[in-house]
C-alpha cells in the first residue's frame, strides 16, 4: 500500500501540503483537529470503524440522509471502513501509520490497549501521535468516558453561566469540544515544527477536562489569585460595567464598555442628567459597585428608542455595541455576506453552505477544496494499493 497525495492537496501552495494526517477519531474534537489539518492543507485520511462516528446519527438537522453535525467537522478527508479489531484491517491502517506525518485519536485507555494502538504507533515513532483524552492520564478521570456537557459540568463553565438566581446553564455551542480541538490542532502543528527541526514529533495529549478550564480565563484567575469563587451574573461581566443587555423600545441592544473614556463618551452622547451627576460612576470600580443602579438608569433612556437608531447613535460616537442577533441574523450582517467567510462544499447529499477556515493567510482566506465524504467512499480505492 502507499499514501498518495489526493489530487485536491496537490498544488495549494498551503502551509500543510504534503503532510499526511491519519484521522482515528470521532465526534467533535478529534475530527475538528483533523479538519483544520486539512483547511491548511494536510492530506486527511479518516478511519471510521464499522458502526461509523457516532456523529453520523447526531441529527436532526441533516441534510438529505447525513446529520449536519458530521457535516461541520469532517470536510478535506479521504474516508475508509475499517475494523482495528480485524487482523487484516489493522495491518492496513498500520501501513497508512507508516506514511503518516501525524496521527488524531480519542479512544479511552482502555479501548487503546484493547485494539493495540500501541503497536499502531510503534510502526512510526516519529509521527506525532496526537490523543484527545477525557482528562489528562494518570489522574482519575482518564479512564472514564466524557462528552462535552460532562466537561463543561465538570470544568466550572456551567457554574459561572446562567441567571444569579438561576440554574447552571452550559454555552449554546460545544465549546468545549471546540477549545479542546484547537488546542489539539495547536499541538499537532508544534509537533510538525518539532519534526520539521530534526527532533521527534512527540506525544500531544489534548485532555477535554483541563482544555475547558482554561476558557474560565479571568474568573480561573480570579479565584486562584484571591479564593474568592465567582458567581453567576447572567449577562453581567464580573469585573466590567457597563457591558451586557440593555432594553430598547422594541427590543436589546449589547452595551461593551470597556474603558472610562468610553462610559464619558457614553455620557457625552446621551446627554443625561441623571448620568452626568453620578460622579462616582466616572470610574469602572464605581459602575462595578453600582451596576444594578447604572442599568435603570440607562435602559430608562434606551427604551425611548429602537434597537437600530442607538447602534447608529452609538458607533457614531465610538461607543461599543452590537446588536444581539440569532444563528440566522449572524450570517446575515453585512460582514458576513459581502465576505468570503461563507463558503460552498461538496458533500453525499449535494452541495451545501459551510464556513470556512476563519483564518487569513497573507490576505487570502483558503477555500474548501474538498466537502465530507460518504460513509467508507474511498476504502476500496486507498486499501487495493
Amino acid at each position: 500500500m502507499t499514501w498518495e497525495l489526493d489530487p485536491t492537496n496537490v498544488g495549494t501552495g498551503l502551509p500543510l501540503e504534503g503532510i499526511r494526517v491519519l484521522d482515528l477519531s470521532r465526534v467533535l474534537a478529534g475530527p475538528l483537529c483533523a479538519m483544520i489539518a486539512g483547511d491548511l492543507g494536510a492530506d486527511v485520511i479518516k478511519v471510521e470503524g464499522p458502526e461509523g462516528d457516532p456523529v453520523r446519527s447526531l441529527a436532526p438537522p441533516r441534510l438529505g440522509d447525513e446529520a449536519t453535525y458530521y457535516l461541520a467537522v469532517n470536510r478535506h478527508r479521504r474516508n475508509v471502513v475499517a475494523d482495528l479489531r480485524d487482523p487484516v484491517d489493522f495491518e492496513r491502517v498500520g501501513e497508512l501509520v507508516e506514511f503518516a506525518d501525524a496521527v488524531v485519536e480519542n479512544f479511552l485507555p482502555s479501548q487503546a490497549r484493547s485494539l493495540g494502538l500501541d503497536r499502531l504507533r510503534a510502526r512510526n515513532p516519529g509521527c506525532v501521535w496526537v490523543s484527545v483524552t477525557s482528562a489528562s492520564e494518570g489522574g482519575p478521570l482518564a479512564g472514564r468516558p466524557s462528552f462535552d456537557a460532562l466537561a463543561q459540568a465538570r470544568s466550572g463553565l456551567m457554574g459561572i453561566t446562567g441567571e444569579a438566581d438561576g440554574d447552571p446553564t452550559k454555552c449554546g455551542a460545544p465549546i468545549a469540544d471546540v477549545v479542546t480541538g484547537l488546542y489539539a490542532a495547536v499541538g499537532l502543528l508544534s509537533g510538525l515544527f518539532a519534526r520539521a527541526s530534526g527532533r521527534s514529533g512527540g506525544h500531544v495529549e489534548a485532555p477535554l477536562l483541563e482544555s475547558a478550564m482554561t476558557a474560565l480565563v479571568n474568573q480561573a484567575q480570579g479565584y486562584l489569585s484571591t479564593g474568592v469563587n465567582p458567581e453567576r451574573r447572567g449577562n453581567d461581566h464580573p469585573s466590567i460595567a457597563p457591558y451586557g443587555p440593555l432594553a430598547t423600545s422594541d427590543g436589546s441592544l449589547l452595551l461593551a464598555v470597556g474603558t472610562d473614556a468610553q462610559y464619558a463618551r457614553l455620557v457625552a452622547t446621551l446627554d443625561n442628567q441623571a448620568l452626568s451627576s453620578r460622579a462616582q460612576w466616572a470610574t469602572n470600580a464605581g459602575r462595578v459597585a453600582g451596576r444594578s443602579d447604572l442599568r435603570d438608569a440607562l435602559e430608562v433612556i434606551l427604551v425611548e428608542q429602537s434597537t437600530a437608531f442607538w447602534i447608529d447613535v452609538f458607533e457614531r460616537a465610538g461607543v461599543p455595541c452590537a446588536p444581539i442577533l440569532d444563528v440566522a441574523g449572524a450570517f446575515a450582517q453585512e460582514q458576513i455576506t459581502t465576505g468570503d467567510f461563507v463558503g460552498t462544499m461538496s458533500s453525499p447529499a449535494g452541495e451545501t453552505r459551510a464556513m470556512r477556515l476563519p483564518l487569513r493567510l497573507d490576505g487570502v482566506r483558503p477555500g474548501i477544496r474538498r466537502g465530507p465524504r460518504a460513509f467508507g467512499e474511498d476504502t476500496d480505492e486507498l486499501f487495493a494499493r
